[in-house]
């Protein structure tokens, strides 16, 4: 069967919510520690970050979530090309000069255009509006993010050829209930892996970033023994004490001089009825694309679904669904056992997009005007048990 052409998922014109992965070639772990070659490549995830940070404060895109483990790693990505419309040529021009840089340090660390470069390249006005264009544009932050890595571990590695094993997936993500699945599949990635038990031993994910800018809200508070408790009850408790109130809108009010913290490029989570249309960071202050949240519900919320969802057994009863999560799900239109099977099986049940019936029944690619269809079995999990 021919691949799908990625413009039936997306296009870089329009406000798009995706969900991407890849996995290195032949499926070796060359994120993590080899079994074959018994190396241990974990430093690798952290050079990953660092080009997640960089891309999230170049691109018109926001990064809602993300996930490494030692042979791929996920991405939740959302388009803004009205962002990237709002700026100037010299900011375009900036921008990605500082992701494709024609300078680097002895360490492979850009250094900041100069004016006279970014002059230069302003006057090339076929160049800018390309430019622009690629900075909203989903399939590019891949390219370059898949491209910066493969040739660093390349180069580390002195081989040639394929580090990934090829194009990467995605799934457009249609409604609130598709993002927030997706959402807690990418962030709980680690723990369904059996290579974390608890949310604080998920390293490489969103989800353990999000947790330290709690723990940093709470450090007066909350101590490090009682995070770490490894009775589930207790955990969900100490979790659910930590996050009770902490009503976080924008992780940028968070700020600390403490070694090791938490750069804000991630997107705040909680999406305001107010904010549907949320201006760009300024320059100053730029470390993403905007302040714009994605969820109806907090940060604290949505780590506390995460840490129920986790222990939840994966045969057998499902555990009591605390009230705030029961409210949730009946406004989602879906119940305790559809979002467990969601979130276990969330690439299973979807394909080149995602969404209840009627959302993916509805949908229309804006180039070649294709209609998708949900699998049987999803259907039926949406019908069936909602």
């Amino acid at each position: 069967m021919a691949r799908r052409r990625r413009s039936d998922v997306f296009v870089a014109d329009e406000t798009a919510v995706v969900h991407v992965m890849n996995r290195t070639v032949r499926g070796l772990f060359l994120l993590g520690e080899e079994p074959v070659s018994r190396k241990n490549f974990d430093y690798r995830k952290e050079w990953m970050e660092q080009r997640l940070q960089l891309q999230a404060s170049c691109f018109a895109i926001d990064l809602l979530g993300f996930s490494i483990l030692s042979n791929h790693f996920h991405q939740v990505l959302r388009s803004r090309p009205d962002i990237s419309e709002s700026w100037s040529n010299e900011e375009v021009a900036r921008r990605w000069l500082m992701l494709c840089p024609e300078k680097r340090d002895e360490k492979g660390i850009p250094f900041d255009p100069t004016d006279e470069d970014i002059a230069n390249l302003c006057r090339q006005k076929k160049k800018i509006k390309e430019y622009r264009k690629r900075l909203t544009d989903i399939s590019w932050w891949m390219r370059l993010f898949n491209q910066t890595i493969a040739q660093r571990a390349n180069r580390e590695d002195k081989k040639t050829g394929s580090f990934w094993q090829g194009r990467f997936k995605a799934v457009r993500l249609l409604d609130e209930a598709s993002l927030l699945a997706c959402m807690a599949y990418v962030d709980l990635n680690p723990v369904r892996a059996a290579l974390a038990e608890t949310l604080e031993e998920s390293r490489f994910t969103s989800a353990w970033h999000r947790l330290q800018e709690i723990r940093g809200d709470q450090r007066d508070s909350c101590s490090e023994s009682s995070i770490q408790a490894s009775d589930p009850a207790e955990r969900s408790r100490h979790v659910e004490e930590m996050c009770t109130g902490n009503r976080l809108s924008d992780p940028e009010h968070h700020k600390s001089d403490e070694p090791g913290a938490m750069l804000p490029y991630l997107a705040p989570v909680l999406l305001a009825p107010e904010e549907k249309d949320v201006a760009p960071c300024n320059r100053e202050s730029q470390r993403r694309c905007s302040n714009k949240g994605f969820l109806p519900m907090t940060t604290a919320e949505y780590l506390n679904l995460l840490d129920w969802t986790a222990r939840q057994p994966r045969q057998g009863a499902v555990g009591k669904t605390p009230s705030a999560f029961a409210a949730l799900f009946e406004r989602l239109q879906i119940s305790t056992e559809v979002w467990l099977q969601l979130v276990r099986n969330f690439r299973r049940y979807f394909g080149a997009v995602a969404g209840k019936p009627a959302q993916v029944e509805a949908h229309v690619t804006a180039t070649s005007k294709t209609r998708f269809r949900l699998p049987k079995a999803t259907k039926e999990l949406l019908t069936t048990h909602a």
